[in-house]
């Protein structure tokens, strides 16, 4: 599987503005409910219930809330640039400015740790981080994240 599988132009955003974790999720929320056509508010509570399990903050700015959704069909993910970094109580007590949230059919197994450990390695990347960062427009971050950059099961 590849990234733009899961990502699409219209689930990458540059600026959520949100001043808590928990904004941040709902913001992400509303926008993964859109590209994936689930409810809202079911998106939301899988992602808090998760929360509840330990942090989803990896360390370096960067968090990966996930969760699985027994409606869906396929892995989709949501990418987004927070306007302010937040408190996400991530490992390394760092706040967080970038979130790639995935979602997953209940069914997934493999799968869903895959694309897990696969976004993990994209954000280890300290160049890509970077320039990340850097853009600051849907369309740029969106050319960066599809670049070429597997998600691939192999």
């Amino acid at each position: 599987m590849e990234i733009c599988d899961l990502l699409s132009p219209e689930s990458v955003v540059s600026t959520v503005r949100a001043t808590s974790k928990k904004q941040a999720l709902q913001e992400l929320a509303a926008q993964a409910a859109k590209v994936s056509g689930q409810n809202e508010r079911a998106i939301f509570d899988v992602l808090l219930e998760r929360e509840r399990l330990g942090t989803t903050g990896i360390g370096r700015g960067v968090a990966i809330p996930h969760g699985k959704l027994p409606e869906l069909d396929r892995l989709y993910g949501v990418f987004a640039k927070l306007e302010q970094p937040v408190d996400f109580e991530a490992v390394d007590d760092q706040a967080v400015d970038m979130v790639f949230l995935l979602l997953a059919p209940e069914s997934a197994g493999a799968d869903h740790l895959k694309a897990l450990a696969r976004i993990s390695r994209l954000f280890r990347d300290g160049e890509m981080c970077k320039k990340l960062r850097a853009a600051n427009d849907d369309s740029s971050l969106c050319k960066l994240l599809l670049s070429g950059t597997a998600i691939s099961a192999a």
